[in-house]
């Protein structure tokens, strides 16, 4: 399949809106950020690792449609429901997160809240001491990202799956 492909299928549900489709309103947009999306796809940080931060990123922005799917992906992909559950609460879950998993959520929420804290150099030296230069970037990037799409979800209403099930 090919990348436009791969991205159209995986970002179909961004499309479910009560208000505008701001991917057929703005297709260059869209396709760029869909661009970013496939490259972490192809990034050496674990699957899991990314869809944990995607998750814990929309937790903390309040993006329904997207804490759902961030949620199924995990659940399909094999995560416990027991750590599932435990995301919003990471720091208490003791050994249940990897000492990497706990590094990549504390980095999500110190960056997705960057407004409120300013991003410390103890909370990038904790990071940087677990991921090389290129892991942090993607990671980062994967920050970023998943706040960007927060924002459209949550702006443009886009409706998660749980509800358009029973809708």
């Amino acid at each position: 399949m090919q990348d436009d492909e791969v991205l159209h299928q995986r970002m179909q549900g961004f499309l479910m809106t009560s208000r505008i489709d701001y991917a057929k309103a703005a297709p260059e947009g869209y396709k760029a950020f869909g661009g970013v999306y496939l490259t972490l796809q192809k990034s050496s940080l674990p699957r899991e690792l990314v869809d944990l931060v995607y998750l814990r990123v929309s937790q903390l922005n309040g993006c329904a449609y997207c804490i759902d799917m961030h949620s199924r992906d995990l659940l399909k992909s094999g995560l416990a429901v027991d750590k599932l559950v435990l995301v919003p609460a990471w720091r208490d879950a003791g050994k249940l997160f990897s000492a990497r998993e706990r590094r990549a959520l504390a980095w999500a929420e110190t960056v997705t809240r960057a407004a409120d804290t300013g991003v410390p150099d103890a909370d990038y030296e904790a990071v940087a001491a677990e991921f090389g230069d290129r892991e942090l970037a993607d990671l980062t990037y994967a920050i970023a990202l998943m706040n960007a799409f927060n924002r459209f979800g949550i702006a443009f209403r886009s409706t998660p799956a749980a509800v358009a099930a029973i809708a």
